[in-house]
């Protein structure tokens, strides 16, 4: 196999690899709730327009206060804001571009306020899930897939206890499934830098 061969080669599989590691992006915009910024060891009540990447009720973020410590960062939502038409259901969402039968991960932190009646309706592409079973005084992690059906899709939190107290939130995330290198794939990485510091040595000399 000549050098020309082994550096293209390697190439197109750095191009892969590169990809592989793009597909564990983000796709959800301020997850973690982390901005605005909220001092710490206080709380704070937003309009959903004055919050990155999030649409809908209002949104209560909170900073270490009360001693719950968020599970990323140093934010996380309470879903229950404060104010808010009680009668109502409080919700909120963001839409970002999938591609149509890709597979995608989501996940998320949740947990009670108050006590274990609380819950809340959650809901991405064609996935729905009522989440009933969290608790106070510590975190639950919520994790799953599901195939994109549209170009574009919307990761959904609706509560469905009254009030505005419960609910919290953090860590909201949905990357997109990339495949394992085969590792067939990564011997041929390894053979195209031996090759390439081969060729390097052979031309010095």
């Amino acid at each position: 196999m000549s050098i020309r061969s082994i550096a293209t080669q390697f190439a197109a599989v750095t191009a892969g690899l590169v990809f592989a590691a793009s597909a564990h992006a983000n796709l959800v915009v301020n997850g973690g709730f982390e901005q605005p910024d909220v001092a710490t060891n206080n709380w704070a009540f937003f309009p959903s327009s004055g919050v990155a990447g999030w649409d809908g009720s209002n949104i209560e973020i909170w900073d270490t206060y009360g001693g719950v410590v968020a599970p990323e960062g140093t934010q996380h939502a309470e879903l229950n804001s404060h104010p808010g038409n009680v009668a109502s259901p409080f919700s909120i969402y963001q839409s970002f571009a999938t591609a149509v039968g890709q597979t995608y991960d989501v996940s998320f932190f949740y947990r009670a306020r108050v006590d274990a009646n609380e819950s809340f309706q959650f809901s991405v592409g064609p996935l729905a899930v009522l989440l009933n079973d969290h608790v106070t005084g510590s975190w639950s992690q919520y994790m799953s897939s599901f195939v994109a059906n549209g170009s574009l899709t919307t990761i959904t939190f609706t509560s469905t206890n009254a009030g505005t107290l419960g609910n919290f939130l953090d860590d909201v995330v949905v990357t997109r499934q990339a495949s394992v290198p085969e590792p067939g794939t990564l011997a041929l990485l390894g053979l195209g830098l031996v090759g390439l510091g081969l060729g390097r040595r052979r031309k010095a000399a």
